[in-house]
């Protein structure tokens, strides 16, 4: 379900090379495979698809079902892979501009510290039925720990003692705050999977539960994701996509590139970049490594970073992702006049005009400078999103071990938070707090100067 194409790296990756990364590829899959590799109590993704629980999935369509008949909104709380993953899978394979009847419409919170977007949602939503899914193992995180807080209060006052009826919490089996406050107050509960990490987690009730909600069979999700696990399991590169694309990114870095553009030309994957920046951003930026993954919407940003990208400094790589078919037949009419010189074009689809497009582009990048892949996918569905999701981490996971890093932790996440909590007062941040407004006052005094 999964086509990997490198016609437009052989001017820059030679068969001998890649062939050179064949007895590492073998030692990050048998790490990988085997859980003996960095960060491997975070593995459990690697057989979900093949390990779900049904009885869990069940309860998670009957939730799904429940929400659908008696909510106009689902607000969905949580920051990185507690949201990420789903808005991926939605944005991807709703409709645009309009929602099915019975569709609630999925809104997200919590992904930021910005109090006019709440004010906002609480206002556009005050007659409008609504239950919300919170997501968070530990309840502690402090964007959506905020938002939960306003937006519990709010809840409150709408629906009283009805409110916990509403609010479904994805958190820890056993420990966590939100864990506790769902047990005091009678929260119906999904369970993040201790072995998967956030940003791994779009196939557990983390993205399934909203997912569901929007109407999307997630069996044919898993299902998806269970033919790519058979179709990447196999440990010869040759034969593996996945590794073939872990392999481009590799090499690509060792031979001094910076840079991974994600380059789409179909707006429903927009979610998709943005989940894929966080996957691999998180995982391989580390340890002063790691491709700096940026995502582009051409045509849209030919227009605008084509430039760059086409004669700029050759510090990128670029990677297509694909969508081989579409359900529209939308064709250029013909016109009596022909005044904007489009009548050669009359009859032709968009998508085929999209995809002349596309070959046009990465034709050109490649003579530019810029090695390129292609990923491809038949269609938009979701059996091929399933696939490609797995396809994403399996690549993910072994990139991460190919350059020498855990690709299952984020430790610098951690630096913002430490300085964040010092400069807000947090109790036990005292000694910090001193040291970085010295800091602060430091820099405004350097910048007073200049």
């Amino acid at each position: 379900m999964i086509k990997l194409t490198k016609l437009f790296t052989n001017s820059f990756i030679d068969v001998e090379e890649h062939q050179a990364l064949k007895h590492d590829l073998a030692i990050a899959h048998q790490q990988l495979h085997s859980k003996v590799g960095l960060g491997a109590d975070y593995t459990g993704w690697i057989d979900l698809p093949l390990t779900s629980n049904y009885r869990n999935l069940t309860q998670i369509q009957e939730k799904a079902h429940e929400i659908r008949e008696h909510a106009d909104v689902l607000i969905v709380v949580g920051i990185g892979g507690s949201y990420l993953g789903s808005k991926a899978v939605i944005s991807a394979l709703t409709p645009t501009f309009f929602r099915k009847p019975g569709s609630p419409q999925i809104v997200y919170a919590g992904n930021h510290l910005d109090g006019e977007y709440l004010e906002e949602m609480f206002e556009s939503y005050k007659y409008h039925s609504v239950y919300v899914n919170v997501i968070s193992k530990s309840g502690t995180t402090i964007e959506p720990a905020i938002a939960f807080r306003l937006i519990r209060s709010w809840m409150d006052e709408r629906y009283g003692k009805n409110a916990s009826k509403r609010i479904i919490a994805t958190t820890d089996a056993t420990h966590g705050a939100l864990r506790e406050l769902a047990e005091d107050e009678g929260y119906d509960t999904f369970i993040v999977p201790s072995d998967v990490g956030g940003r791994y987690s779009v196939l557990t009730p983390v993205g399934l539960l909203p997912i569901a909600v929007a109407g999307i069979d997630i069996i044919k999700l898993l299902n998806g994701a269970k033919e790519a696990k058979q179709q990447f399991d196999l440990a010869d590169v040759n034969q593996n996509a996945a590794y073939q694309y872990a392999a481009f990114r590799t090499l690509s870095y060792r031979k001094g590139k910076t840079i991974e553009l994600l380059a789409t030309y179909h707006p429903k994957l927009s979610g998709i970049s943005e989940w894929w920046k966080q996957l691999y951003g998180e995982s391989e930026g580390k340890d002063g490594k790691g491709l700096f993954p940026a995502a582009v919407q051409y045509t849209t940003d030919l227009h605008s970073l084509g430039q760059y990208v086409q004669e700029g400094r050759k510090l990128m790589i670029e990677t297509v992702l694909n969508v081989k078919s579409q359900h529209s037949y939308l064709s250029v009419p013909k016109d009596e006049y022909d005044l904007d010189g489009l009548n050669y074009l009359s009859g032709k689809t968009l998508h085929e005009i999209n995809q002349k497009a596309m070959q046009a582009t990465t034709l050109a990048h490649e003579d530019g400078g810029v090695p390129t892949a292609m990923i491809e996918i038949d269609r938009l569905d979701a059996r091929h999103i399933g696939a490609l999701i797995y396809f994403f981490q399996k690549a993910c996971a072994v990139s991460g071990y190919l350059l020498g890093v855990n690709p299952f932790d984020q430790p610098g996440v951690e630096s913002y938070k430490r300085n964040m909590f010092a400069l807000l007062g947090k109790p036990g941040f005292e000694l910090e707090q001193e040291e970085i407004e010295e800091q602060l006052n430091q820099y405004r005094m350097v910048n007073a100067i200049t």
